[in-house]
């Protein structure tokens, strides 16, 4: 016998979860719906298959192929327009020469199909309706039988004050083909409006039989939650794939659940899964194929679908996830949330009650969502972040994303130009790395790989005349589990905002630019990359004037590529050097720790009597100083030191510096007659300002220096050179430089702000300190008689940041409690 599948559904009640998938693909405990009911027709041997198709049919057919992998034959007859029920199994018809079975796609049932075509051959019947009855019949069509099983009288979808059975029509038919006169061609036809009534009235042998067994049609969200228990309940006999770890808790092949994470059963993991330690599953919590799961998570009475990703302590009940959704760190989810594929949700963000949240969409961070999102358009996260394209990798940060944001690059740029390309020593970083010259080569751009090289190298060696930019793959300084993808420019520099904005503006609209097959790009190493940056060092300082100082330096290189160039300058400096992690590993980087590196520094400074100490991050941008007697120096006392000692030998008359460091930077600039110029907060404005004429030094207070005569951006291993070249030029010793460093009172503090706010706040504050001294640099700074306050919104978070600066501790506090308070009012 051969059955019919009916799997043209589009679940339009299911949505947001079968926006971008048919009904019968969605998944229970990870199996599409379509493939129990191939189990099961399989079960009672019944393998020739025709599945009718209509919603996205090529998801159908490239999942069952034709059916082999699943042990059936599967055809497949697709409708161009909407036929109906049994519109649908007559385009069908040239494959059905026999009795056949039809049966829904797109629920979940194990009834007893054996008895029901015993029944329909026994009594020589036309058609033969499986019946069950369901408490609540409002939905479906009821049937009235005769005891002989022969059909009275049906009645679809009625009111409560129709309903004279609990008996329906489950949609499971047993049909001969004779059936298909009574079926015209080419228009929509429906079993249970159109045909079963006509061959009723026309006393043809119709019969309906009560079926044995589980059947539910799963076609609400609270039905696909409700069959998922059903499932795990053991209510319903369908395979639960994965090993029973214990009572009702079954785990897949390849998953990873640490030992201190909690399950409790009936609960499904995936494969491939990963549970960190702290996290809780609770009763009928299912995680498809990949799932993330971080730290302290609880999932409860939810359906995750495959590769989505939950964060640190995000919290769940009743709550179904579409595939590839990724919740961030403190995210809650309340009873009857529903999340489309691809969905992001920002840290701390709280979705209340029976949200629905439609595919691609995004949270913003803090957000709390009350009413649903339903327009079916990409969010509006924005693609760069404060340092680039950053994203989990493999969860947002995927090959896919790094080819894509590679095209959206190249096509940015001439065809035919060249991108210097570099990677830190992760796996992570080192497979996007090949994703995006896939991308910048299949867009006409040549790349010149440099594999394993710090960002200042990379920098240096994108200011080649040959070279048009860079990219450089590393992981995420504040988290292990984050790829970075950072852009420089011709001259070194981040891109700009504006070049940010037209690369994401080609990457939103797909509008990349694809070469012949004859210009796409080529593949090339920089040859002699290291010797080439080395000498170019040497030239930025009086090498026999540090030689003759004679230094004793201990420079931890924290793990990272800086540790490939410096040796051979300090070589030539003839200085006696202690190197600390002076390898590239990347287990050492993820767990890099700046003040911890510091402290081991600052007690070999002090055991072996250096005259410096040094932590380069493993980046090779931020450096931390330890003086001579083993004190590590605060980003505040670093700068006072650079400054008081370039300022001396200044080649130019002007320091770059962020608007939010200390007037007292400002002074000793002003006080050796030089002039300051402030910039904007971020990095990449720093570096834009540092390379305009007659700019000699900028330096942010994270650690970052920047030489512009040899390259306009940070550069941690040229600093420390610089450091070197100023204490052996002054005379002195690091730590006499620190006493003489101002006392600084600065603060920062940071006040929560919807985004939706924040234009409203920065306006606000504008019209309240009108009259004062004001400075529009970035963000408002307000000149007090006693200090100045910096109010800020920042562009990645629903937070704006106050800095404050007084003449004492208590100046300070009070300056920043003062505009805390302020926009919290406003706020209110």
């Amino acid at each position: 016998m051969k059955a019919v599948i009916m799997a043209g559904g589009e679940g339009t009640r299911l949505r947001p979860l079968t926006s971008n998938a048919p009904k019968p693909m969605l998944p229970l405990v990870n199996r599409p719906m379509m493939e129990h009911i191939i189990d099961l027709l399989r079960q009672y041997g019944i393998d020739d298959i025709v599945v009718t198709v209509a919603f996205m049919p090529n998801v159908i057919r490239n999942y069952f192929g034709d059916g082999s992998e699943f042990g059936v034959k599967m055809v497949y007859a697709t409708e161009e327009t909407p036929l109906g029920t049994a519109g649908s199994v007559r385009n069908a018809m040239a494959e059905l020469d026999d009795t056949f079975l039809v049966i829904s796609g797109d629920v979940l049932t194990d009834i007893d199909l054996g008895a029901l075509v015993a029944e329909h051959q026994e009594r020589q019947a036309l058609a033969t309706i499986g019946l069950v009855r369901v408490e609540n019949p409002l939905e479906y069509g009821i049937v009235i039988a005769d005891e002989d099983g022969s059909i009275e009288r049906f009645l679809e979808k009625p009111t409560w004050g129709q309903v004279f059975s609990d008996t329906i029509n489950s949609g499971v038919y047993v049909l001969e083909p004779r059936i298909f006169d009574w079926i015209d061609a080419d228009v929509p036809v429906d079993f249970s409006s159109d045909v079963f009534p006509a061959l009723l009235e026309a006393g043809e042998p119709i019969f309906g039989s009560v079926a044995e067994g589980y059947w539910e049609d799963v076609g609400t969200l609270s039905a696909y939650v409700r069959a998922h228990k059903d499932i795990l309940d053991g209510k319903v006999s369908v395979e639960i794939r994965g090993f029973q770890l214990s009572d009702g808790v079954y785990v897949g092949e390849g998953a990873e659940i640490n030992p201190a994470a909690e399950l409790s059963g009936p609960c499904v993991v995936g494969d491939n899964c990963f549970v960190d330690a702290g996290v809780r599953l609770g009763e009928y919590a299912v995680l498809g194929t990949g799932v993330r799961m971080r730290s302290n998570g609880e999932v409860e009475r939810s359906v995750v679908h495959d590769n989505a990703y939950l964060g640190e302590g995000v919290r769940m009940r009743g709550t179904v996830v579409g595939r590839a959704s990724d919740l961030r760190r403190g995210t809650r989810c309340e009873e009857g949330v529903v999340l489309g594929d691809e969905v992001f949700v920002g840290e701390n963000a709280v979705l209340s009650s029976d949200v629905k949240v439609y595919p691609f969409k995004t949270i913003e961070a803090g957000a709390v969502v009350n009413t649903s999102i339903i327009w079916e358009s990409r969010g509006a996260r924005s693609l760069f972040g404060r340092g680039g394209v950053t994203g989990l990798a493999n969860v947002d940060a995927t090959p896919e994303l790094a080819a894509k944001v590679a095209l959206a690059f190249a096509t940015s740029l001439k065809k035919d130009a060249t991108v210097v390309v570099s990677r830190d020593s992760s796996r992570a970083a080192r497979m996007l790395k090949r994703a995006m010259i896939a991308g910048l080569n299949a867009g006409g751009v040549n790349v010149m790989d440099l594999e394993v090289a710090s960002v200042p190298l990379t920098r240096f060696h994108t200011r080649s005349t040959v070279v048009t930019a860079g990219v450089t793959l590393r992981l995420a300084p504040d988290d292990p589990d984050s790829v970075v993808i950072r852009f420089f420019d011709n001259d070194g520099a981040d891109i700009l905002e504006d070049r940010q904005r037209k690369i994401e503006r080609l990457f939103t609209r797909e509008d990349f630019r694809r070469v012949r097959p004859a210009d796409i790009g080529d593949i090339d190493l920089v040859p002699r990359a290291l010797e080439q940056y080395a000498v170019a060092l040497e030239q930025t300082i009086d090498v026999r004037g540090v030689a003759e100082r004679k230094f004793k330096v201990v420079i931890d290189y924290a793990y990272g590529s800086t540790s490939f160039a410096m040796p051979n300058v300090l070589a030539k400096l003839g200085a006696e050097v202690l190197a600390v992690n002076p390898y590239a590993s990347t287990r050492g980087m993820l767990g890099f720790d700046r003040e911890r590196h510091a402290a081991e520094v600052a007690n070999l400074v002090r055991a072996s009597g250096a005259d410096l100490g040094a932590v380069i991050d493993p980046s090779g941008e931020q450096l931390t100083l330890v003086d001579d007697t083993g004190r590590v120096l605060g980003f505040d006392e670093q700068l006072f030191c650079f400054l008081d000692l370039v300022c001396d030998r200044l080649l130019g008359d002007t320091v770059a510096l962020p608007v939010m460091v200390s007037r007292s930077a400002g002074e000793i600039v002003r006080s050796r007659g030089h002039e300051v110029r402030w910039t904007k907060t971020s990095s990449a404005a720093l570096m834009d300002e540092a390379d305009r004429p007659g700019v000699g030094f900028a330096a942010n207070v994270e650690g970052g220096v920047i030489l512009p005569g040899f390259l306009p951006a940070f550069d941690a291993a040229a600093g420390l050179l610089k450091m070197m070249d100023l204490l052996a030029a002054r005379g002195g010793s690091l730590s006499s430089i620190v006493a003489g460093a101002p006392k600084v009172h600065l603060v920062h503090e940071e006040v929560v702000t919807p985004w939706e706010q924040k234009g409203t706040v920065m306006r606000s504050l504008v019209e309240q300190i009108h009259g004062r001294e004001v400075d529009l640099i970035d963000g408002v700074k307000v000149h007090h008689d006693k200090g100045w306050v910096l109010v800020l919104p920042d562009p990645e978070e629903p937070v704006t940041h106050i800095w404050a600066e007084g003449d004492t501790p208590e100046d300070t506090r009070t300056l920043a409690k003062e505009y805390q308070r302020r926009i919290r009012q406003m706020l209110r």
